[in-house]
């Protein structure tokens, strides 16, 4: 650590005003001076702490593109076999759960998609909407408001396909034109963007009761 060097060992009070110049000037360079020193050990503490958990995450990254690489082979496999043993549905897209023996572990592969809804989407809620306000609204103003619900867009701007079926559980409740048909374009307009698998992995827990996923990623707490 460098010392300040003053220009008189009198006391401040002693000093003439050029002294006091000088003694300010001098200190002032001696404080930037450990505020440099300081700035350069705090990037140098921080720049190895970065290179730490970069190079953990590096390694994490291989280990996990590893695990998925072993475990789409195994899972193909594994689909291809109980294909053949005739435990799928003839319908089975690719999804599919299996456990071990004893009931402790358990693997399941979803199909990863997307939600899409095409331009006939805008033409069926502006349906429904016009004869739920002209027809529902006036009778029921509180089921109107639980109906039009299920149109809500989520924060991406998308109408949500769980509450839009729930919607169409309803269909055989009206006979307007503008509903059925509302209807039958949301249903035309919604398709699924397949992007690939999820594979998810469980055990059960010490008693036996609860299966808990064996997590891979992690939020901070």
């Amino acid at each position: 650590m460098g010392q300040m060097t003053t220009v008189t060992e009198k006391p401040v009070s002693e000093m003439t005003t050029k002294e006091l110049e000088e003694f300010l000037k001098a200190k002032k360079k001696d404080e930037a001076a450990k505020r440099e020193r300081e700035k350069a050990k705090y990037e140098k503490d921080r720049d190895s702490s970065i290179e730490h958990v970069m190079e953990a995450a590096r390694e994490a990254s291989l280990a996990l593109n590893r695990l998925k690489d072993i475990v789409t082979v195994i899972m193909d496999e594994q689909h291809r076999k109980l294909d053949e043993y005739g435990a799928l549905r003839k319908n089975s897209k690719g999804g599919f759960t299996v456990s071990n023996t004893d009931g402790t572990a358990r693997v399941t592969r979803r199909i990863d998609s997307d939600p899409k809804w095409d331009e006939r989407a805008e033409k069926g809620v502006a349906l429904i909407r016009e004869f739920l306000a002209d027809t529902v609204k006036k009778r029921d103003k509180k089921l109107f408001e639980i109906l039009l619900s299920f149109l809500e867009r989520n924060k991406k701007g998308d109408l949500e396909y769980a509450k839009v079926l729930t919607l169409m559980q309803h269909r055989d409740k009206y006979s307007d034109e503008r509903w059925l048909e509302g209807l039958r374009l949301l249903e035309e307009s919604y398709s699924l963007i397949r992007k690939g698998f999820a594979y998810y992995f469980e055990v059960k827990d010490k008693e036996g009761d609860k299966w808990q996923k064996v997590e891979l990623n992690f939020h901070g707490v």
